[in-house]
C-alpha cells in the first residue's frame, strides 16, 4: 500500500500537473522522483503537494506545482544543457532543473536560502549544482554562455542583457508585468541578433528583490 505522501505525490502529479496539459514523460518523472516535501519548510510540511505557493520565508514563496510542471515543459531542458537559475528558493525547482539539465548555476539573494538549499541538495546527491548568494535580479555571471536561463520570481520587464548571455537554441523564460496578473514569457535565440518570444500563460507570483514595480509620484 503507498504510504500518505506518495499517495499525495501522486495526487498531485494526476489530478494538477497532468490535467494543465503537462504530458512530458520526463518532467512528470521529476515530479515522482524529487522529494518535493524535503524541500517545504516544516511549518508549511501539510501544503507541500497543494495546489498553493507555498510561504518559505522573507516573503518569498514556492512556485505551485502546475506552474512548476508547466514551465518545465515549455523549457524542454535536455541532457547535456547548461542552466543559470535567479531565485533558488529552497532549490526544489534546481533539483528540478539538474534532474533534467547537464549543470545548474543558481543564485539567491538570501544566504540562509543558499545554505539550506545546499545542505539538501548535497545530501540528496545534486552533484552538478552550483549555488552562489547575491543580487542577480538584472542577471549573474555576465561572462558565460548558457542554454536555459529561468527566472523564478516575478520582475516587471524581460531582463534584455540576459539574453546575450544564451546559446544559440537557447532559452530564457520569465515572468513578467505590473498587474494582478503577469504574463510567463520564452524568449529563444535563433541568431546572433535574433530573438523569438513566445507568450506561454498567466500566472501571478512574487517578485524578485529588486524587481519589484517601481512606485509611482504625481504632483
Amino acid at each position: 500500500m503507498p504510504t500518505d505522501i506518495e499517495l499525495a505525490r501522486f495526487n498531485m502529479v494526476e489530478q494538477q500537473i497532468r490535467p494543465w496539459d503537462v504530458l512530458d514523460k520526463r518532467v512528470l518523472e521529476v515530479f515522482f522522483n524529487v522529494p518535493r516535501e524535503r524541500f517545504v519548510p516544516d511549518a508549511e510540511r501539510v501544503h507541500a503537494f497543494a495546489d498553493v505557493a507555498v510561504p518559505i520565508g522573507h516573503g518569498q514563496t514556492m512556485l505551485a506545482p502546475v506552474v512548476e510542471g508547466r514551465i518545465l515543459q515549455y523549457l524542454q531542458v535536455q541532457p547535456g544543457e547548461r542552466v543559470l537559475e535567479i531565485g533558488t528558493g529552497t532549490g526544489f525547482f534546481t533539483a528540478c532543473l539538474a534532474s533534467l539539465g547537464n549543470s545548474v548555476r543558481s543564485v539567491d539573494i538570501f544566504p540562509d536560502f543558499t545554505e539550506r538549499a545546499g545542505g539538501l541538495l548535497s545530501e540528496l546527491g545534486f552533484e552538478r549544482v552550483v549555488l552562489e548568494t547575491g543580487d542577480a535580479h538584472d542577471g549573474w555571471a555576465n561572462d558565460e554562455r548558457f542554454d536555459v536561463i529561468v527566472f523564478t520570481g516575478a520582475r516587471t520587464e524581460m531582463p534584455e542583457a540576459s539574453l546575450r548571455q544564451l546559446n544559440m537554441g537557447g532559452r530564457l523564460l520569465a515572468i513578467t508585468g505590473t498587474g494582478p496578473i503577469q504574463t510567463v514569457s520564452m524568449v529563444t535565440r535563433e541568431s546572433e541578433t535574433h530573438f523569438r518570444t513566445d507568450s506561454l500563460f498567466e500566472t501571478r507570483t512574487g517578485y524578485l528583490i529588486g524587481a519589484e514595480p517601481k512606485p509611482s509620484f504625481s504632483l
